[in-house]
């Protein structure tokens, strides 16, 4: 149904049409059409990371459903996990539209939405509402007007209030997006957040009864010395994983392309190279200490099962469901289940 409804959405602006179609998979949803929509992945490719049992390791990555409105919906597809957010103590409106911009020839989208969200009640009341139960990440920021200097504070906000519903809690501090809040994964600035949200993470336990992992979402646009550091900070820090990558602001990959040069993060197959090699470095740096989720260029089941091997435990897509549709997921998940397969000689 998907390969039929593109030419439609696609002929619509880029965010009326994201916004279009998961409308409309909530009305499959209630109406039982989802059958027609999207074949969910067989069962039987379970994997644990830190702690966590997934019932296959392919998620949906933050940005698509920010504030937890269609969690019941996508859930029906048959992720493995469904990250939601990023979401911000305040409601914020993000940048002015249009902000969201696809490049087909190249399966491509460049972004550069500015954490629009509801804020992190508004989310809240939605998960509270849903009926879906299976592994949720919430992917939390801070507010565009918080200082650098005061950021540790929203983060402590947004994970007090998500604590007792998330599964697991993903810091973001790698759009590029929000002016400056790329230099929170910088030296002593990621230290100091880290050992703040490791601190509260500690007496969030204790309070709830339970120890949610805490993951980090970082840049594709280091260079070596920066993960060295990275990688130095999260040794021994308490963090459960690390999510590699989010969107990258470099545009040569499109060059000559029709919207090319809109500023904001450039997702889609162009950064699977570069969203990779972070991903092999970190697993290199990191060793087993830390678990790895590989995300940014998945177009193909191929293309997840490399972030496996490239030292990934779970994948997550998001620009490829623009261009392949809900099938993406399952085949992504046959693929890893096929070469993992191959390697164990089965």
């Amino acid at each position: 149904m998907y390969a039929t409804l593109r030419p439609l959405l696609f002929s619509l602006d880029a965010e009326t049409a994201h916004g279009l179609t998961l409308h409309g998979l909530a009305l499959a949803r209630r109406s039982g059409l989802m059958r027609w929509v999207a074949q969910p992945p067989p069962a039987g490719l379970p994997v644990r990371a830190f702690g966590i049992d997934f019932p296959n390791p392919v998620g949906l990555a933050a940005g698509l459903d920010k504030n937890g409105d269609y969690l019941d919906a996508l859930g029906a597809l048959g992720f493995g996990f469904i990250e939601i957010g990023t979401v911000t103590p305040r409601p914020q409106s993000g940048n002015p539209r249009p902000r969201l911009f696809r490049l087909p020839e190249h399966e491509a989208i460049i972004n550069r939405m500015g954490f629009n969200n509801d804020g992190v009640e508004a989310l809240v009341r939605h998960v509270e509402q849903s009926r879906w139960r299976g592994v949720l990440g919430i992917n939390i920021g801070k507010n565009k007007d918080t200082p650098n200097a005061r950021a540790a504070g929203d983060y402590l906000a947004c994970l007090e209030r998500v604590y007792p519903l998330a599964s697991y809690v993903a810091v973001n501090v790698s759009s590029p997006n929000t002016p400056g809040l790329r230099d929170l994964q910088e030296g002593e600035s990621l230290q100091r957040l880290i050992a703040t949200l490791m601190e509260a993470r500690e007496r969030l336990a204790v309070r709830h009864g339970a120890r949610k992992p805490v993951l980090l979402k970082i840049a594709p646009d280091l260079e070596p010395a920066q993960m060295d550091a990275i990688a130095a900070t999260l040794a021994g820090s308490g963090i459960d994983g690390l999510i590699c990558t989010n969107t990258t602001l470099d545009h040569a990959g499109v060059a000559g392309a029709v919207h090319a040069n809109e500023e904001g993060g450039l997702s889609g197959r162009p950064l699977f190279g570069r969203a990779t090699s972070v991903l092999r470095g970190m697993a290199r740096r990191l060793g087993d200490d830390i678990a790895l989720v590989g995300v940014g260029g998945v177009l193909a089941g191929s293309d997840a099962a490399d972030k496996i091997d490239a030292g990934a435990k779970l994948v997550q897509i998001y620009s490829g469901l623009v261009y392949r549709g809900p099938w993406l997921l399952t085949e992504c998940v046959e693929e890893i289940r096929r070469r993992r397969g191959d390697v164990d000689g089965t």
